[in-house]
């Protein structure tokens, strides 16, 4: 409680001032002012990173560490690397003014850094990806590596990720006259940074000196900056190194709350400024004249929590955007993890939907897609209390893992549930068609109404090529879903707006005389497939061309086919949406294609005669091409003498490796096989009868 009322009423000023104190006096008691890992979420002390062990991410503590190169050389550091790069068009920042977010959740590495999943259905996540352009991962360690969950959710909407070196308090003090102790010594830990971004595929550093300096340290230290905007732009493309507000070119620890000669030489050296947010209301204009070209590399810094904050952040954080967004520079948002931190009312789904309303009616979209095909999405958050692939549950355990996280869909919060006819929502409970979520419509339609929802705000230019639909729906009754498209078209600098309904399956006649009116033209499906498996999943198909244009947006259409049904209760679930250049299926690599090997094995008994399993798969192709999967279901089969269970789901690997922990291997078993499923980016996934595997023998203890 002592930390959520600190963290709600105190600026960074008095913050530094009281920590002292509790440093000195009573910190051996209390110390709640630097947000800690939890005992039960922490790598325990005697963590060795050299172990095998159930894969983590886990920050860098030491110089010595980040010296010594030696998370490139722990087990976990494989897994660690993400998946999902920044696409081309995504590599360079755009030139207007741009949304920053801050993690600061709770100090990080919770359920996030479970990084083949957790256990957690309700662990935090961000899916408000479209508001933003940079996301920067923060804790109050020296080298905060972000888990790779967070940027391949991040990457794939487009957004770039951070990592975060701080020095802070005495005790940074310390570590700052280390690494600033020449001028060689602090490229060299430049170096050593930008090598970890290159190695884990994220995007560059916030650099963040809460310390007081000798002035003779800040030569150095201006060196130290500019060597790593350096050597990251050359290492990765469009990458950027972030200075935070913080000590002064005099060796000052005093926040200026806006750019001026105490602080833009660093400014001028690296990539933008995230300003402190204890600014005034002239500050973010008076910012834009120091930065002049550069003012978008101005982010006006907004504390959610409210700590001194203009506007007071929480839910008026919109009051400083508004301001920000007058002066025409950047906004860097610090700790939305708010919302889940202070369990705001009435649950978080809710809560975070309103919040991001506030941004998003303030500042407006940052990010739009789809942007490329294929485009695939089945709107899984990435937690939920299941998992199904192609309409089959495989899991109905809680998980969580952002890796997992799909496209998001750009839901509008209307605010008043009671005045909508139909309520639209991400819904984690009911069965789903692939992961963990989907898209539920529920209400009440009267007569021939008919509602729509916005899902997404694209830029994908169609050519001359057809684009190929594809959609799952499950509904009730009478109820349907269709597609509502919207595409431009410029000729001679006029743009012309054209709609087009991919209408659901049904009848023919009466679908077109009821839409002809209301769209440019009325498609029907020419495929319609209801799932053997899972009849309750109906898959519909449909082409357009339109030369030339650009699809722009993605709405869902719920209606009635007959406006004459007696009921006008509506329940429809919208599973995923695929578009592709052409309606053939993914080809996979047969299983004699693929190398399945197995490292640190290692089986343990009990007195029972149960054993348990450790191991590490490996896979990758013979012909040595980089796979170009998404990412790989884990499956296990337990195997006697006489038959084959049945397949049962172990996890997801977004890399080419999987670390199984102590798997209990029943008495009477003879041997395990492990199948590896891969998935493609536009949602096919290989049969299990087709895919590699690795049989393992169960060994006598």
């Amino acid at each position: 409680m002592l930390n959520l009322l600190l963290r709600t009423y105190i600026d960074r000023q008095t913050l530094t001032s009281i920590r002292n104190f509790y440093t000195s006096i009573i910190h051996p008691i209390i110390s709640p002012f630097s947000p800690k890992m939890s005992t039960d979420d922490a790598p325990q002390p005697d963590f060795d990173p050299y172990k095998p062990s159930t894969p983590v991410s886990y920050p860098i503590k030491t110089l010595e560490e980040l010296n010594q190169r030696s998370y490139l050389n722990s087990f976990h550091f494989q897994f660690n690397k993400a998946s999902v790069p920044l696409s081309y068009s995504d590599a360079s920042l755009p030139n207007r003014r741009r949304m920053m977010v801050c993690h600061d959740m709770a100090g990080g590495y919770i359920d996030d850094k479970w990084i083949q999943g957790g256990s957690n259905a309700d662990g935090y996540a961000i899916w408000h990806w479209y508001l933003m352009d940079v996301f920067i991962y923060f804790s109050h360690s020296l080298v905060t590596l972000p888990p790779p969950c967070w940027v391949n959710a991040a990457h794939k909407h487009g957004v770039k990720v951070l990592g975060t070196f701080i020095v802070e308090w005495d005790e940074g003090r310390v570590i700052a006259e280390q690494f600033l102790a020449t001028t060689e010594v602090a490229k060299t830990y430049a170096e050593r940074l930008s090598e970890l971004a290159f190695a884990l595929g994220f995007d560059g550093w916030l650099i963040n000196m809460e310390v007081s300096l000798n002035v003779e340290k800040i030569p150095i230290l201006k060196e130290f900056v500019s060597h790593l905007t350096q050597v990251m732009h050359s290492s990765v493309p469009g990458s950027l190194v972030i200075w935070y507000d913080s000590v002064t070119i005099e060796g000052q620890l005093n926040w200026q709350n806006q750019l001026n000669d105490s602080n833009k030489p660093f400014f001028d050296a690296c990539d933008g400024i995230f300003m402190n947010y204890s600014w005034q209301e002239d500050y973010p204009s008076l910012s834009a004249a120091v930065a002049g070209n550069r003012k978008f590399d101005v982010y006006m810094g907004i504390d959610v929590f409210g700590r001194g904050t203009y506007g007071d952040g929480q839910w008026t954080t919109n009051v400083a955007l508004d301001v920000i967004k007058k002066a025409d520079v950047s906004a860097a948002m610090f700790a939305p993890g708010w919302v889940y931190e202070t369990k705001q009312p009435p649950d978080f789904q809710t809560a975070q939907n309103r919040w991001w309303n506030l941004v998003e009616k303030s500042w407006g979209i940052s990010q739009s897609y789809p942007k490329v095909l294929p485009f695939y999405s089945n709107f899984d958050q990435g937690h939920g209390y299941h998992i199904s692939v192609g309409g089959n549950p495989v899991s109905d355990a809680p998980w969580n893992n952002l890796s997992n996280q799909s496209f998001q869909p750009y839901l509008e919060f209307s605010g008043d549930a009671a005045t909508e006819t139909i309520q639209a929502f991400i819904d984690f409970k009911q069965a789903s068609y692939s992961g963990g979520g989907n898209i539920t419509f529920k209400g009440v339609l009267e007569g021939d109404a008919y509602f729509t929802k916005r899902i997404f705000q694209g830029e994908i230019h169609s050519g001359n090529s057809p684009l190929h639909f594809k959609f799952s729906v499950k509904a009730e009754g009478s109820s349907v879903i269709g597609l509502s498209l919207e595409f431009s078209n410029t000729n001679d600098d006029a743009e012309k707006k054209t709609s087009i309904l991919l209408a659901s399956w049904g009848d023919t006649l009466l679908t077109m005389e009821r839409f002809s009116s209301e769209f440019s033209t009325v498609i029907m499906p020419y495929h319609v497939k209801r799932l053997e498996t899972a009849p309750e999943w109906i898959i519909q198909e449909s082409d357009i061309t339109m030369k030339e244009s650009t699809l722009t947006g993605i709405h869902a259409l719920c209606y009635k086919p007959d406006p004459k049904s007696a009921s006008s209760d509506y329940y429809a679930v919208l599973g995923h949406i695929s578009i592709q250049s052409s309606a053939n299926n993914m080809v996979f690599p047969p299983a004699s294609e693929w190398h399945v090997e197995s490292q640190n094995l290692n089986w343990k008994s009990d007195s029972q005669g149960n054993k348990t399993l450790s191991v590490k798969i490996l896979w990758k192709l013979n012909n040595g091409v980089a796979s170009v999967f998404s990412k790989y279901n884990i499956y296990v089969e337990d195997e006697t003498n006489e038959s084959a269970q049945a397949s049962k789901y172990v996890g997801l690997a977004i890399v080419q490796a999987y670390y199984v922990s102590e798997l209990l291997i029943p008495a009477g078993v003879s041997s395990v096989k492990f199948i590896i499923q891969a998935c493609g980016i536009n949602g096919d996934f290989q049969e299990l009868v087709d895919s590699p595997s690795l049989r393992l023998h169960v060994e006598d203890l």
